[in-house]
């Protein structure tokens, strides 16, 4: 079965008072399988407000999964646990409270895992090895919260559980769960196991005894029993940051990847462009380079930064123009990608604008005096 370990945040000191890094095996890099667990990537944005339906949001790869739970505001935030390295965290703000959650009432951060990323914890065999989740907490509401790991190829699941002792207070949660010895992870780049942290669930999802063991077909009433209701109020928040899943039984200190690593993961399953430029504010960065189809249509070819996980979507903001041959025509909003072109490397927009265009002429699509204006590719689980 899982294994809870409550944890203080402390330091500790040799017998001299130096400070001693609890580091266990900092030679085996990547250990953690969480992507941007420190919570410094938010290419979507910063802040969002009046949540009510499933999304991504604002913090790379962690994903909001909510179904008639209030209505909430999740941003990116300067919050942290004191030393440990750790300088931003994701939070949600309840802003309409729901006090009595219905039957199959939901809300969880889902973070999503490729099959291809959990080979190494040799699932499905013998020497499976023990799954450990750590994560800083700041939580309003105190008391049990659960979470939960969903097996996507085999239909297994396991839930474990963390205690917010303080109100407000960063606190930190360690749970072991047990080694999955039956039913392996496919090693391909599709959805394997998804980490669920739970925010709060309805008495259909809470009213039974926590399943701490890998269960198949798992009773609904065991999934997240103990669960306190973090919606119940707007003065609740709920924060974490520091998210690590390793494999093994012995937590080791979060693990720091330098910024530009940490993004180059996240470009795998999501892409901002133009890419967030704190100081750059043209207005007129270029997102793609192509050509003119007709005299209303315009295609571009936006090059990725890193190859994408699988075949993208296309979701885009602000005001954009095709810029050609010293001319420009604003776009409608219209912009989206010819799905029979786009790869892992290369995607290609279709622009179009009311007139204008020579055919055949190069040109290529812009900002138009939009300092915000983006697509975002999307490659997600």
């Amino acid at each position: 079965m899982s294994e809870i370990r409550v944890d203080t945040i402390s330091e500790k000191t040799s017998g001299s008072g130096t400070t001693v890094s609890n580091l266990v095996n900092p030679e085996n890099p990547f250990r953690n399988i969480i992507i941007n667990g420190d919570m410094s990537i938010a290419q979507r944005a910063t802040s969002s407000t009046g949540i009510t339906a499933d999304g991504y949001y604002t913090v790379d790869r962690f994903n909001l999964g909510i179904g008639s739970f209030g209505t909430w505001t999740q941003s990116q935030v300067a919050d942290s646990p004191a030393g440990y390295g750790l300088t931003k965290a994701l939070k949600m703000d309840c802003t309409t409270a729901q006090g009595s959650p219905g039957s199959s009432a939901l809300i969880t951060f889902d973070y999503a895992i490729e099959g291809q990323h959990l080979q190494r914890g040799m699932a499905g065999t013998a020497n499976a090895q023990k799954i450990c989740l750590t994560f800083f907490h700041k939580h309003t509401k105190t008391g049990i919260n659960t979470v939960e790991l969903l097996d996507a190829d085999n239909n297994d699941a396991v839930s474990g559980s963390y205690t917010q002792s303080v109100s407000n207070t960063w606190e930190k949660a360690t749970i072991i769960f047990p080694a999955k010895t039956s039913g392996a992870f496919g090693d391909d780049n599709n959805r394997s196991l998804r980490v669920r942290i739970c925010l709060g669930a309805g008495t259909d999802l809470t009213s039974g005894t926590l399943a701490t063991t890998w269960q198949s077909s798992i009773t609904n009433a065991n999934r997240h029993a103990g669960q306190v209701n973090n919606a119940d109020s707007t003065s609740n928040n709920f924060i974490i940051t520091g998210v690590q899943l390793e494999f093994g039984e012995i937590p080791t200190d979060f693990e720091h990847l330098p910024r530009d690593v940490n993004l180059q993961r996240c470009y795998r399953y999501t892409q901002r462009h133009p890419a967030i430029d704190p100081t750059s504010g043209s207005g007129f960065c270029i997102i793609g380079n192509g050509y003119n189809n007709s005299s209303t249509v315009n295609l571009s070819v936006v090059n990725h930064y890193v190859p994408m996980r699988a075949d993208v979507s296309l979701t885009n903001s602000g005001s954009f123009r095709v810029h050609h041959v010293n001319a420009a025509a604003a776009t409608s909003a219209a912009t989206t990608l010819d799905d029979n072109t786009s790869c892992s490397n290369s995607s290609l927009l279709v622009a179009t604008v009311g007139s204008g265009l020579t055919a055949g002429q190069g040109s290529s699509l812009e900002q138009n005096n939009d300092t915000d204006a983006h697509i975002i590719l999307s490659a997600e689980l």
